[in-house]
């Protein structure tokens, strides 16, 4: 029972096996995760039911995992949400599939799987005298749950033996698919022949850029005729588009006034002019850090800064402090700031060039000198710099081997002490401004030239940050209540014209989006969008952290192709050149290659060596039909008018080069063998998702 106690608490191990997804221990008390458990189903898969309670319960789990582990940024709700979702799905569709072939695994089978786990392999419980996995002792152990008078432990172990033997046996179905892949001895040759015929050609181009797009039109007819044409290729899931206006909760000139003379109180010795307290000037060194600890945001900070550090608008200010100095008050990132001077020191830290010469053997070396030979051309180039001062920068780019400052003269600026490797770090700190030398390190040997010195102070700040007033945060609400009455049942667009405000667009959104062009997460507004009870220009306000929204549903798109917002930049950018490709046609008058230039004021371009794998032409991109074009001329040929990519063509091929006779194409084949069988479990999933009847209902949830 301590055994099933561990592999509770370490469930996560066990994924290692194959990838588990394990849910195989129930937890005792349902998670809060933000939704409601229902009976409804989250969805349908080929007629086989997603039920909502065992959903939301797994759900709930994987959110709980999220955040109980190390690796990575906790799933939100919805994260966790459409993850479950692509899980069910994916075993709806696979375990179809299994049960056609009648595939599984058994009882030794399963045994094995579960004692690859090193959880199980490794656990002084389950191994024999030699150190090895002993099945008497895992069954044994398997036995004592059973007969356990706690029968709610062997229902677990019974769930979570049934996962194990799920993933694995789709992990066998899995390894069928790969190992139903074959490639061709042709199918190899062909490769071949992709990556080794290569064409030269000229060309002359009129780019679509060259046409304004004011001078061709596309409506939206054009733009979703051309969609239903091209169905499958403009998929898209049922998507919403909603205009809101932002109410954002932030600090009124008032509330900044406040706060100025609050901190003004810390000068003064009063706070909201009543209470006394000591001045921050009179309090004694040994308690300052107590009274900032006590009356600021953020703690006191005993290290020394570099004046380059401080905020920007207030180096001088801040920098030059006597001890003892207080200044501010003074708006920072945010935050109103009071600073008191604490103490400053000197060569705090330095600037310095270097050039580094490595030797073979040296730390992180590539370098073929000896050790000799480096240190004798390092006392070469001290004697070059001392005879010019000025030759520093360029001998380092000639001649250093740190990639990281030889660029830009040898130069490490605000170097702090102990940052440098010891004799290094000496030679700077210990020797004065412009003094020139060579040290040795474990990476070579150092040419180096101390720059400059500096201080640098410690200051004590007072902080606070600068946030609305509940009075500030009342008035905005107020301003949305009332345009969003204002609104309703109007036009959007016109009453916040009217009122001034900025409309925001948040264009399609899908029903398992979570988060909202310029709102982030804020999965409420979604779920209101794909509401059955919310109909186009209907109005609501929404609280979030940081202020108030008044949306309005502007569009609903269920045709099952993109939204015509979507739609206007992708396919309507394919029509327009279209239309420009007509116009630009007109101008390209001749039928050589020379003749087009001087007509369109162009020029005849040469390209060499194109792979008819990899039709991509020079400072344009990829152009397959331009280049498939040029293949397909013999040479001295020139084509007619070709529309690109990026433009309209004209190709003269002058050679094309066939693929080199070889006679071996294995090494072809397997790498085009392991790339097919890598993606051969995704692209299965993916035929088997997009022939199934899915009913999607996560937009309730």
């Amino acid at each position: 029972m301590a055994v099933l106690n561990n592999i509770r608490k370490r469930s996560g191990l066990l994924i290692i096996i194959i990838g588990f997804a394990l849910f195989a221990f129930l937890i005792p008390e349902l998670f809060k995760s933000g939704f409601s458990i229902n009976s409804n189903n989250v969805g349908e898969v080929n007629g086989t039911d997603i039920v909502g309670q065992e959903f939301m319960k797994k759900t709930a789990q994987l959110e709980k995992q999220s955040q109980q582990s190390q690796q990575g940024q906790p799933m939100s709700a919805t994260q966790a949400m459409n993850s479950v979702w692509e899980q069910e799905v994916r075993s709806i569709l696979v375990n179809e599939e299994i049960e056609k072939i009648g595939l599984g695994i058994g009882k030794e089978q399963l045994i094995n799987v579960i004692k690859a786990n090193p959880y199980f392999a490794q656990n002084p419980q389950f191994l024999n005298e030699a150190g090895t996995f002993d099945e008497n002792k895992f069954k044994e152990f398997v036995k004592s749950i059973k007969n356990d008078p706690n029968q709610e432990r062997w229902i677990q172990w019974q769930d979570f033996e049934k996962e194990v033997e799920k993933s694995a046996v789709e992990q066998l179905y899995y390894n069928m698919l790969k190992g139903g892949i074959y490639t061709t001895k042709a199918e190899g040759k062909f490769k071949h022949v992709l990556d080794t015929k290569k064409v030269d050609f000229d060309y002359v181009t009129v780019a679509f850029s060259t046409v304004n797009d004011d001078q061709v039109k596309v409506s939206d007819d054009e733009i979703m005729a051309y969609m239903k044409k091209n169905a499958k290729k403009y998929k898209s899931d049922f998507t919403r588009n909603v205009d809101y206006v932002f109410f954002e909760n932030k600090p009124s000139k008032k509330d900044e006034k406040d706060l100025e003379t609050q901190f003004y109180g810390y000068i003064n010795g009063k706070v909201d002019g009543t209470d006394t307290i000591p001045s921050f000037k009179d309090i004694k060194v040994e308690n300052v850090a107590e009274f900032v600890n006590k009356e600021s945001e953020t703690p006191f900070d005993s290290t020394y800064v570099a004046k380059n550090n401080l905020p920007i608008e207030f180096q001088e200010q801040l920098f030059n402090l006597t001890n003892g100095e207080v200044f501010g008050p003074y708006v920072n990132n945010g935050y109103q700031s009071l600073s008191r001077m604490m103490g400053r020191k000197s060569n705090a830290s330095a600037k310095a060039s270097h050039i580094l010469l490595a030797y073979e053997g040296a730390q992180s070396s590539s370098a073929t000198r000896t050790k000799e030979e480096a240190q004798a051309l390092a006392n070469s180039l001290l004697t070059q710099v001392k005879a010019d001062a000025n030759s520093f920068a360029a001998l380092a780019q000639a001649n250093s081997d740190d990639p990281g400052s030889k660029n830009n003269g040898g130069e490490y600026d605000n170097i702090a002490p102990g940052q440098m490797v010891p004799t290094f770090n000496d030679f700077v700190f210990n020797n004065s401004v412009g003094t020139v030398g060579v040290v040795e390190t474990d990476y070579g040997f150092h040419v180096i030239k101390v720059l400059a010195k500096y201080d640098a102070v410690q200051l004590a700040t007072i902080t606070k940050k600068i946030e609305p007033s509940e009075q500030t945060i009342d008035e905005n609400y107020n301003m949305a209540s009332k345009f969003e009455s204002d609104v309703t049942g109007k036009n959007f667009e016109e009453a916040a014209k009217n009122s001034k405000l900025t409309i925001v667009p948040a264009t399609n959104l899908k029903a398992s989006d979570e988060y909202v062009q310029g709102l982030g997460a804020q999965r409420e507004i979604v779920r209101w969008a794909f509401s059955d009870e919310t109909n186009t220009g209907d109005v609501k306000r929404f609280e979030t952290a940081k202020g108030y929204v008044v949306a309005t549903l502007k569009d609903i798109n269920e045709t099952g192709l993109l939204s015509m917002d979507i739609a206007r930049q992708s396919v309507g950018s394919i029509l327009k050149n279209e239309k420009k490709a007509e116009e630009i046609k007109k101008k390209m008058v001749g039928t050589t290659l020379e003749n087009v230039a001087k007509a369109t004021g162009g020029s005849v371009i040469s390209i060499n060596d194109v792979a008819l794998g990899n039709p991509t032409i020079t400072n344009i991109g990829s152009e397959p039909k331009v280049v498939g074009t040029a293949f397909g001329l013999e040479a001295g040929k020139t084509s007619g008018l070709v529309v690109g990519n990026s433009g309209v063509f004209m190709v003269k091929t002058k050679k094309v080069t066939n693929a080199p006779e070889i006679k071996d194409f294995s090494t072809l084949i397997t790498q085009k063998q392991s790339q097919e069988a890598n993606s051969a479990q995704s692209r299965a999933y993916q035929v088997l998702k997009d022939k199934a009847d899915i009913t999607d209902n996560r937009a309730k949830y």
